[in-house]
């Protein structure tokens, strides 16, 4: 068979895995396709496509003009950018793979720190013949709001309450016995989280009802010296109001991990806005599930998923 690995970005997968395991052909696209059509002609002879979750869409347009396609396996065991229903219509099978829960919220924490105790400007300081400038903040005692109390709203806020810090929450339906089982306060209102938090960070899911969640409201709200992370996805803020809101508030800083259109344009306003506001906005390129384990286990069950296929037997079918 041929398989198509796609959006290999840093062009690890082969690496990752015993490929040459499955005795099939094996084609990796490294960079991202321009537009749809160019997805669909350059995946034409393939029997085997093999994604990571959330970059390269696969709709039913897609799906329905690959003849030869026979499986999909993404990476995760969730991709929203699959039409999964259009799969089953074509009998493509669409499996997933295992993930793991801590990446995220260990990166949300490092951006966390790096931004309270300005790691990145003092080091570069002293790359450049300086020592040190501006004192950063401690975290212990500072106010902690979590938007979204699931599994890695979770983690954070049990990181956040280890620092020493104040944790609430809140989102449209946590309740009480759930922040109690974090120890946490919930909050009564998204805009009355931030007025409390001297760190805000969201961990949402993207759907039609979180779209646009964190408001210029939300952003006003905050107290001076706020800190505002976002390391799920960038559709669940106002990215005007984020940038008017470092505008106002010249304490301000943002840490932002994903964005609107990845790999993010040479052009793209995000790039803009890390110019105007120098070390106040970390921009990181999407590291939230990008580690060494992950990928392992991502590209590994992938080839387990292939093989399962071909012996009959799909595995983690989605």
């Amino acid at each position: 068979m041929r398989i198509a690995i796609l959006d290999d970005w840093s062009e690890s997968a082969l690496g990752m895995a015993d490929w040459a395991s499955l005795g099939d052909e094996i084609h990796v696209f490294s960079e991202p396709f321009a537009n749809q059509a160019d997805v669909i002609e350059a995946l034409q002879p393939f029997e085997i496509v093999c994604l990571m979750r959330e970059r390269t869409p696969f709709p039913a347009e897609v799906i329905n003009a690959l003849p030869n396609l026979k499986l999909i396996v993404t990476t995760g065991n969730r991709n929203l950018a699959i039409d999964t229903s259009a799969a089953r219509a074509r009998g493509v099978e669409v499996c997933g793979t295992r993930g793991r829960k801590t990446t995220t919220s260990e990166l949300t924490l490092a951006m966390l720190l790096s931004l309270s105790r300005r790691i990145i400007p003092e080091a570069n300081r002293l790359n450049f013949g300086g020592f040190q400038g501006a004192p950063g903040r401690d975290l212990a005692d500072l106010r902690l709001g979590v938007i979204g109390l699931g599994s890695i709203g979770g983690q954070i806020a049990a990181m956040g309450k280890l620092l020493g810090m104040e944790v609430a929450a809140w989102s449209p339906n946590l309740t009480d016995e759930r922040c109690a089982e974090h120890g946490v306060t919930r909050a009564a209102s998204l805009t009355d989280l931030a007025a409390r938090s001297d760190a805000l960070t969201i961990h949402m899911v993207l759907s039609d009802r979180s779209r646009g969640l964190v408001t210029k409201d939300v952003f006003e709200a905050l107290p001076k010296q706020a800190i505002f992370l976002n390391t799920s996805r960038a559709g669940l803020i106002d990215r005007e109001g984020l940038f008017n809101w470092l505008r106002r508030d010249a304490t301000a800083m943002a840490g932002i991990d994903v964005f609107e259109t990845e790999p993010l344009p040479t052009n793209d306003p995000w790039r803009a806005a890390q110019s105007e506001f120098g070390d106040r906005l970390l921009l990181t390129p999407h590291l939230g599930y990008v580690t060494d384990a992950t990928w392992r286990l991502f590209y590994q069950d992938t080839v387990e998923a292939i093989a399962a296929f071909k012996s009959g037997a799909p595995i983690r079918l989605l």
